[in-house]
């Protein structure tokens, strides 16, 4: 009871740790939401080029994970801690290149190794803040039920966190009104191309420069947000020695803990559930400002619908933590993440009707907080199943969190760079008021039909996670024993 209560983290360290998670998911969100449409319609970029960027930008995101995680086992302890280091060198050189992302240059060419440079250097510096953030959660507590609450109320922040980068990035870019081209038809249908002309040169030279600004205005009010978040977690939690029972001061061997990680079955499994669940809804937001744009015709209330979503996600994060410590965590998986399905499939069949798709935004709100909460609320239970069947071995917690976001970067790499391939080959017009029905339908595939798909295929694998309730409890006084 004494050594409990000595475990026991205050509400004041536990909001700190959260705070940290804020910085990742504002601008991971910002990204996610509006990345694809910034390039096509504002940087002007050949969706095919848009393409290459977004899947390299990913994949690359993906690749170093694991490398920072490499970099993080071979990292000798320091009065700061071993991790703490990795998060505040990081931050500043994140926010610069953060902000030369939503910065169009004038140059004629060279435009798509800009984009395609910046992102990766911004994803690098971000990996090097999030990896060993996540791995923090092993290091603030021995107690499990500490940890799956400072992982609650990190969930919290970072649902708030994508409330912040969709309000800000959706609330400035949408008070300008972005430029568009009329259709081709239409310009079959004008005669004079003077006429034509002054109708680009209209829409182009005030508007296409105000909505370039409102973006690197949202950049440098989230880089700010990133500094404070990042401060204030650096100076309010103490990341504990001996908590993650680290006795030696030898790097452990990267290679040896990897082979050992990826030959436990409960973390492959969990692995294998959750990323064609996570994939689900990554599609879900990579096309969702384009199919509120252009298929519903919400030009100017995407960005509203958007802060729906997110804001229904964060206020239902406590409801999902109640309901796996009253009815477990591969409950709340089945019951969370599939009552998503009827309302994308409701929007894509359904016509275009702004309050339908207020209420569809809301339910897919509270699948969203069960996807959001259930993989990190799971992982310590891995690691912790992993300890005692490998009691000798210490220090991979670094590997677990950074090989799971690797899987789920790279697959999401790979369908967005898919889905805006298969928007250039429907024919998609850059900047177009509207876009022809190919395009629409194939937008209608990737926020519905392939989500859903994805989805049941995630549950099924779902089937052959191990660690239930009861396998849980037992793990918990397995480990309480060995201590």
């Amino acid at each position: 009871r004494l050594q409990e209560n000595r475990e026991r983290l205050s509400v004041c360290s536990k909001l700190c740790y959260a705070v940290g998670g804020a910085p990742y998911q504002i601008t991971g969100c910002a990204l996610g939401f509006f990345l694809q449409i910034y390039l096509l319609d504002v940087a002007q970029l050949d969706p095919f080029y848009a393409s290459i960027i977004l899947f390299v930008g990913r994949a690359w995101d993906a690749i170093t994970d694991p490398m920072v995680g490499f970099f993080i086992s071979k990292t000798s302890w320091t009065r700061f801690g071993r991790l703490m280091p990795w998060i505040i060198f990081s931050t500043p050189f994140a926010v610069i290149s953060y902000f030369l992302i939503w910065f169009v240059p004038d140059i004629s060419r060279g435009q798509v190794m800009w984009y395609l440079v910046f992102y990766c250097i911004f994803q690098t510096l971000v990996t090097c803040f999030h990896v060993p953030y996540s791995a923090l959660t092993m290091f603030i507590s021995r107690e499990q039920s500490e940890r799956d609450s400072a992982t609650a109320y990190r969930m919290t922040v970072e649902v708030l966190g994508t409330v912040l980068g969709t309000a800000i990035q959706g609330q400035i870019v949408g008070k300008v009104v972005p430029p568009c081209i009329e259709s081709r038809l239409f310009i079959g249908k004008t005669n004079s191309s003077v006429a034509m002309e002054e109708l680009n040169m209209t829409h182009d030279t005030g508007s296409l420069t105000d909505t370039r600004n409102a973006y690197m205005i949202a950049a440098g009010v989230i880089g700010g947000l990133y500094i404070l978040c990042a401060v204030i977690l650096s100076v309010g939690v103490r990341e504990k020695r001996e908590s993650s029972e680290l006795q030696s001061d030898e790097p452990v061997s990267f290679f040896q803990g990897l082979k050992l990680v990826m030959n436990h079955g409960a973390y492959i499994k969990l692995i294998a559930g959750f990323l064609f669940t996570s994939l689900a809804f990554m599609l879900l937001e990579g096309n969702f400002a384009l199919f509120c744009t252009y298929t519903l015709g919400f030009r100017n209330e995407f960005q509203n619908i958007l802060l729906a979503i997110m804001l229904s996600a964060t206020l239902t994060i406590p409801l999902w933590q109640w309901f796996l410590t009253r009815f477990g965590k591969k409950t709340a998986v089945y019951v969370g993440i599939s009552s998503a399905i009827p309302f994308l499939i409701m929007v894509a069949v359904l016509d275009s009707n702004l309050i339908v798709t207020y209420i569809v935004a809301v339910a897919a709100g509270i699948s969203v907080a069960a996807a959001f909460l259930l993989p990190w609320s799971m992982l310590p239970d891995v690691i912790d199943d992993f300890k005692l069947q490998h009691p000798d071995s210490h220090g991979h917690e670094a590997i677990f969190f950074s090989f799971y976001v690797f899987f789920t970067k790279f697959t999401s790499g790979v369908s967005l760079g898919i889905s805006t391939l298969s928007l250039d080959f429907a024919g998609y017009q850059t900047r177009g008021c509207s876009q022809p029905s190919e395009v629409n339908f194939t937008l209608k595939m990737l926020v519905s039909a392939v989500p859903v798909g994805l989805i049941l295929l995630g549950l099924l694998l779902f089937k052959l996670y191990p660690i239930d309730e009861e396998k849980r409890r037992k793990n918990k006084k397995a480990l309480q024993d060995l201590r």
